[in-house]
């Protein structure tokens, strides 16, 4: 038999645990003095102790803990138990995952902040040819379903430039986007169905090349605009987004990618 404070030295479990334990029904002491009050612990109740730290280390409540260990849970309800808390666990993971990839972005992009001014460009775009088609998407994603529209109703043989797209919205949007998708041309063609071909005028943007995945364009917006601001600019028409390069089918995560964003822009007053 051990003294309390033996058995919490032999366990590593500390004595306000070891009483807490009993209070609660969970591991009684093998013997209390009458005299004294002093608990003592055998070396039998070792395995029910491992067990309750087992299931606590699991997560179980202690009253979850209690229920198992007088055996009023079935097998096959502990067994639903441990596959419910298996899969909060597995959520709790993602969750863990999907934020640790945020942090490593937001770090990544924090390193490239500081030399993004250095990459603005003040340029003058001349005019372009463009064969496009502009329709009101779900959200900014959807402008990918745009360009396979404007191809099959242009039809084959023609030779299309880089794809680009137009954003005609003054305002961030969550949902019905004002979007235009299209393709730059060497010269003018035929526009067919619901397409149309025009000539983008000249004009001045900031631009800046985004190397990265898209779904951190959002990032690059942001400081390009505040780059604009802090260089006394304001916004003249819609932005742009060249794409440089990408590949098919098109990923929101893939870091390969290099798109140009041009901020149609005037100087301030």
């Amino acid at each position: 038999m051990f003294k309390i404070g033996e058995f919490s030295a032999l366990t590593h479990i500390s004595v306000k645990t070891l009483r807490y334990y009993d209070e609660t029904g969970l591991l009684r002491p093998a013997h209390v003095d009458n005299w004294t009050g002093y608990r003592y612990y055998s070396a039998q109740q070792l395995p029910r102790l491992h067990r309750i730290l087992a299931l606590k280390d699991l997560g179980f409540s202690l009253e979850q803990i209690g229920r198992t260990l007088e055996g009023t849970i079935t097998p096959q309800e502990l067994r639903g138990m441990v596959a419910l808390r298996r899969a909060e666990q597995e959520a709790r993971v993602f969750e863990e995952q999907e934020r640790l990839a945020r942090l490593e972005t937001l770090i990544k992009f924090m390193e490239q902040e500081s030399m993004m001014s250095a990459d603005v460009v003040i340029k003058e775009v001349e005019p372009q040819w463009i064969v496009s088609l502009r329709e009101v998407i779900p959200n900014y994603p959807s402008i990918g379903m745009l360009y396979p529209k404007v191809i099959s109703q242009i039809g084959g043989g023609c030779e299309l430039g880089m794809p680009v797209a137009i954003w005609h919205d003054l305002e961030h949007k969550e949902k019905d986007v004002d979007g235009e998708a299209g393709f730059l041309l060497k010269q003018p063609l035929p526009a067919h169905g619901t397409t149309q071909m025009y000539q983008l005028g000249s004009t001045r943007v900031a631009s800046y090349m985004h190397h990265g995945a898209y779904n951190r364009l959002d990032q690059a917006y942001q400081n390009l605009l505040r780059w604009v601001e802090e260089n006394h600019y304001r916004l003249a028409g819609p932005f742009r987004e060249l794409y440089h390069y990408c590949t098919a089918p098109v990923r929101q995560d893939d870091e390969s990618y290099v798109t140009e964003i041009q901020i149609p822009v005037e100087k301030a007053a």
